[in-house]
């Protein structure tokens, strides 16, 4: 999969790099703000067994 984003991207082999860091830092971003909260809030990820 990765091989094929990055065999996908246009530009010259050092583009490609900057690219797929700027693809990585946007999905982690994405993650960190929408994703993992809401899992946390869907599963109860924050309750804890241990008093």
């Amino acid at each position: 999969m990765y091989a094929w984003i990055f065999r996908h991207l246009p530009g010259p082999t050092w583009l490609k790099v900057a690219q797929s860091l700027l693809l990585v830092g946007v999905i982690v971003y994405a993650l960190l703000t929408w994703g993992f909260p809401w899992a946390q809030d869907y599963f109860g990820l924050s309750e804890s067994t241990v008093s």
